[in-house]
């Protein structure tokens, strides 16, 4: 992978210690390393549940969970954008259980009517038995609508957990719809000038 780059590394490209850690997570890892060696510019599918899940997120509303999570939380793993989405790539396990932690907060898609229920938008968790596709190492393709933002550059990254996921989502949809405690203004109420009392 190195031998395609300039010198000067950036947060959106892929290490050859983060492309093995990719690899990693299909069943032949040498063949893939092997692949983007030959082309390091053509996206992969890699399956998820092993090395990592990963939350896909519309991108505007992934763009806000990404923000909470560098400007007050722990950071985040890897994080790419497909097609209009943002691709958050997660500890393994964490699409099975940030759908209910949603639910259960009552933020997610199946929130109670008067819940905070469409605050946050749906989102996608791939997990065991579901495939994402990678954006190439080496940089996008023109017009591929797929690159890293924040690329994998260790054999062992860390990755956010369901528990900060859903802390980033609650916080990103709470920046985006202000919630006010007090109830619409009544507009049939009289009012009185209390300043006026004696």
């Amino acid at each position: 992978m190195s031998s395609t780059r300039n010198a000067t590394p950036h947060v959106s490209d892929v290490t050859s210690d983060g492309a093995a850690w990719l690899a990693s997570a299909g069943a032949y890892p040498r063949n893939t390393l092997a692949r983007w060696e030959e082309r390091p510019e053509v996206p992969v599918v890699l399956p998820c549940g092993s090395a990592f899940d990963v939350v896909s997120a519309p991108a505007i509303f992934g763009r806000r969970m990404l923000d909470r999570l560098w400007d007050d939380g722990p950071g985040s793993g890897p994080v790419a954008e497909f097609r209009g989405r943002m691709l958050l790539f997660a500890a393994p396990g964490t699409a099975q259980r940030l759908p209910s932690l949603l639910d259960w907060e009552e933020w997610g898609a199946r929130g109670r009517e008067s819940g905070r229920t469409g605050a946050v938008p749906p989102l996608l968790c791939h997990g065991v038995g579901d495939t994402v596709t990678v954006p190439a190492p080496a940089g996008p393709p023109p017009r591929s609508g797929s690159r890293w933002l924040v690329a994998p550059d260790t054999r062992r990254p860390w990755l956010p957990g369901p528990e900060i996921l859903l802390w980033a989502a609650v916080r990103a949809a709470r920046a985006a719809v202000r919630i006010s405690i007090f109830p619409p203004a009544d507009q049939d109420a009289k009012v009185y000038d209390v300043s006026r009392r004696r």
